[in-house]
């Protein structure tokens, strides 16, 4: 199997241990390569490239810096159709998805921050009464950004190219469940100039090596994606040396349907929020509400939508679900079917792991699942399940609507069908969500804030709040 390496001051090298942890293709149920199980030892070699690195890299110029990422997102284009394969081959989603959505917006991410850079700039306030006043921003120092293995590359771009174009250098680190882009992500940075040390890719568990990295003295900040579990682990380990901390935790997110939406647009969306990357992105919507006038119509039509999905091969063009992450989460996943059936849900379709021929015969697969009858307080409808699990609820109203969809302690994401722009304006002003999608699903602009409140999380990534994050406020005042 081929042992995957750190990435340390832009060279590779091997774990300070010695041990390896091994990699899984999700679709095939087989280990293909060992990832190293990184320690402490091997996070302070790589903060100590960082701090060697950062006495040049925070005194360049933006545009110097500019170049520098757009490079690499030019290095990543150049090689999208590759990394889309050991994408897919990590996480068992399709292919298709991976070359279409994954890889591409990671190409985004850094072209998006390369250009922002360019007009980020000091504030000056001038007055009689209070002199003139510059508000500078200044990068930290050395970051830690941490990212999930349900769309690897696509988040951990999304932290580490603000990060970098602010003046940063930064220690990173993937899941070990989904290593492969990030490793290679170092021959994109060594080819595109990015000195060496600026970016800093740690293998391994997080309770070793991301601990590791959010309780170290010399990083600065920590932004993290993934387990509100986990999240509270970090905000604990990060407190005690007062770290910025950016938190984009779990979601329960709630998708508000009224009679009165533009019906097949609305159920095609809500096939792919639903199911999209095997239910796995913290942004499906896994509640599904239906005004209750159109519930049976829309129950028939999701129902046998939902039956043309095909679960196969990664590989496959026409594959629409891939294998989830692991047989532990495949299982998980599987327990909250269960629960769900003891808590009086009945299972209109699916619910059950799927077996495949050929080389998936091992793979983790499992058939998307549509309950229905389930209290909107149950444990189904209030946990994270993170799987291609959805719950139909009906309502009568718009104030018992609303009600349902903020009765969870997340509050990410949520969406809202109508064709009253009034009522939907109105809903997204009263449901508890930070990113609201009024007829649509997943459309990003990358200048807006994106996070969660309640249990969703912490702060905002993209855009300003991005930039504003990796970066210290200075106020410098004089009189005259």
């Amino acid at each position: 199997m081929e042992r995957i390496a750190n990435f340390i001051n832009g060279e590779y090298v091997s774990p300070n241990s010695g041990k390896y942890i091994d990699v899984f293709e999700p679709a095939t149920g087989s280990a293909y390569a060992s990832v190293p199980n990184s320690n402490l030892e091997d996070v302070n070699a790589a903060v100590k490239a960082a701090e060697k690195a950062w006495k040049n890299w925070s005194n360049t110029t933006p545009e110097d810096r500019s170049i520098i990422v757009h490079r690499i997102a030019g290095e990543l284009e150049s090689r999208l159709d590759e990394f889309a394969e050991y994408e897919s081959r990590d996480t068992g989603k399709p292919l298709s998805q991976a070359v279409s959505v994954d890889i591409p917006r990671a190409i985004a991410n850094f072209r998006f921050f390369s250009d922002s850079i360019l007009n980020y700039k000091d504030e000056t306030f001038d007055s009689t009464e209070y002199g003139h006043n510059t508000v500078s921003r200044q990068p930290l120092g050395v970051v830690g950004c941490i990212s999930p293995w349900n769309l690897p590359l696509y988040l951990f771009s999304w932290k580490i190219a603000p990060a970098l174009v602010t003046g940063n250098c930064v220690v990173g680190k993937p899941s070990e469940l989904t290593p492969y882009t990030a490793f290679k992500l170092g021959e994109i940075c060594n080819k595109a100039g990015l000195p060496g040390g600026v970016l800093n890719i740690i293998q391994g568990l997080g309770m070793k090596a991301g601990s590791a990295i959010t309780s170290h003295p010399k990083i600065k900040a920590i932004s993290f994606t993934g387990g509100t579990k986990t999240g509270e682990i970090i905000s604990k380990s990060a407190a005690p040396s007062f770290k910025k901390l950016s938190l984009e935790l779990g979601g329960k997110n709630p998708n508000v349907i009224f009679a009165d939406c533009d019906f097949e647009t609305m159920l095609a969306t809500t096939i792919r929020s639903s199911f999209s990357n095997q239910g796995e992105i913290c942004l499906c919507g896994s509640r599904i509400l239906i005004e209750q006038t159109i519930y049976d119509t829309f129950v028939q039509e999701f129902v046998n939508r939902t039956k043309e999905l095909k679960i196969g091969d990664p590989k496959e063009g026409d594959t629409n679900l891939g294998a989830l992450i692991s047989n532990e989460h495949l299982e998980k996943v599987l327990g909250y079917v269960d629960l769900a059936r003891n808590e009086g849900g009945k299972i209109l379709y699916g619910g059950e792991k799927v077996q495949l021929n050929g080389r998936c015969s091992e793979g983790w697969f499992m058939s998307p699942t549509i309950i229905a009858g389930l209290a909107p307080g149950c444990r189904t409808n209030q946990e994270e399940i993170f799987g291609p699990v959805v719950s139909l609820i009906p309502f009568d109203t718009e104030y018992e609507a609303v009600e349902i969809a903020n009765a969870s302690k997340y509050g990410l994401s949520a969406t809202i069908w109508t064709s009253d722009i009034t009522k939907a304006n109105r809903i997204a002003e009263q449901i508890d969500a930070g990113v609201i999608w009024i007829n649509c699903w997943m459309i990003r602009d990358l200048r807006t804030p994106f996070g969660g409140m309640k249990n969703s999380g912490v702060g905002r990534e993209g855009g300003k709040e991005a930039l504003d994050f990796f970066t210290e406020q200075k106020n410098i005042c004089r009189i005259q």
